[in-house]
This record gives structure tokens, sequence and C-alpha cells, in this order.
């Protein structure tokens, strides 16, 4: 029993560390947390009911994530965005994607298309927007897009090429959501995905690499647009 106790203890300082450092990450992604900011602990502390340890575990691992930086003497701050890293996240994502499809499509099993079905069909009767009149961003939808991205390349065979494809997502997911608004009544991003995926079951890989490449780069060209008097 006392051993069953000195468990729990052990491991709860590290579960309140997760999820700390979860909602933190949510914070930071959405941007509530906004790009530049300092994160004073005693704010920190308050706002999230966690303690000073949990919370620096937390934001050294955000750091390591290069969501958040650590300055000597001056505590941390949510990672400032750039023109630069827009553009270097981008590419680096068009091409590890890319790479990624590819590898899918060459170990194609009729599982993995009925999945990519599956996942398309649920982000195509997902609305984009809660509100119909102006936009008010989905989190179902935001799941599902996730989801349908993650099944294109998820027959890659490379578990370590797929948790560097999801950090990239993760960190361009910040980028979106500062531009957001303008980019939902811009793009015809359903189209894209349905060209994406009738390439793929058409099994022409060139054709399905390059669409998907260029879906991320439209997604950047709009966003590099409407932040390029905010971004440095």
């Amino acid at each position: 029993m006392s051993s069953d106790l000195s468990s729990q203890k052990m491991e709860q300082p590290a579960t309140l560390a997760t999820s700390i450092y979860a909602r933190l990450k949510a914070d930071i992604l959405t941007t509530r947390l906004a790009p530049g900011r300092k994160l004073q602990s005693r704010f920190l502390m308050e706002h999230y009911n966690v303690g000073q340890t949990p919370l620096r575990e937390a934001l050294n691992r955000l750091t390591t994530e290069e969501f958040v930086v650590g300055m000597e003497q001056r505590g941390f701050y949510v990672k400032p965005v750039s023109k630069d890293e827009l553009q270097e996240l981008t590419k680096t994502r068009r091409w590890v994607e890319g790479l990624a499809l590819r590898e899918s499509m060459q170990n194609a099993t009729q599982a993995w298309e009925e999945s990519l079905l599956v996942t398309h069909h649920r982000l195509d009767r997902t609305p984009r927007s809660l509100d119909p009149e102006k936009f008010e961003d989905n989190p179902d939808w935001e799941k599902a897009h996730r989801a349908f991205h993650a099944t294109l390349i998820g027959l890659c065979g490379s578990r370590p090429l797929l948790g560097f494809c999801e950090q990239l997502a993760d960190r361009l997911y910040r980028y979106r959501m500062m531009s957001i608004a303008k980019a939902y009544p811009a793009r015809k991003i359903g189209t894209e995905h349905a060209q994406i995926l009738q390439a793929v079951l058409d099994r022409k890989t060139d054709d399905a690499v390059a669409l998907l490449q260029q879906h991320y780069q439209r997604t950047a060209d709009v966003i590099y647009s409407d932040l390029e008097t905010v971004l440095d």
C-alpha cells in the first residue's frame, strides 16, 4: 500500500509538468500567448495554477522544441515569429512531406487508401468556420485537417520522419493562426485537398507530391502577405 502511494507521489510532478506543457503549448500555438511575450513566472503560476518546478520543466521542454526562448538573467519568452523562419519551415515541410508522401504511395495498400477516403470525407463534411457569416475557427476542422495530412504520409515507414513532420506542422500552425481570418475567404482549400487525394488514388506520384507542396506554399504565401508589416 505504502509503495503504491510512494509511486503516485513520484509520478505526480512528471504528470503535472506534462499537463502544463500541453496547456502552454496550446496557448502558444493559438497565439493566446503572443509571439515575443515575456513568460513571467508569477503570472504563469497563478494563471495555470502550477508550482515553479513543473512550470520550469515545461518551459525547458518548450525551449528544446523552439516554441520558447530562454535568455540568461531575463527569463523565458515566447519565440518571436519572422519571415525568414516562415520561409525556412515551409521549404523544409515541402521537402520532407514530399518525400514521406512518395514513400507512402510506394507502400500503398487498400487499407491505407480506404483510410484516406474516410479522413478526407470527414474533413470535407466539417465546416471550416463555426460562423458562416464571419470566420470563427472550428477545432473539429483542425483535427480532421491534421488527420487527413497525417494519413497521407502515414505509410512512409519512418517514425522519425513522421515525428519531424509533426513538429514542423505544429510550428507552422502558429503562423497559420496569426493569419487565418484572411486566409479563410481567400482559399479554395477543399478543392486543393480533393485534388491531392485524387492524384494519390490515381497513383500519380509526381502530381500528388507537387500538389501537396503547392498546397503548403500557397498557405505560406497568404501568411507572408498578411503579416509582412508585422514580421521581422
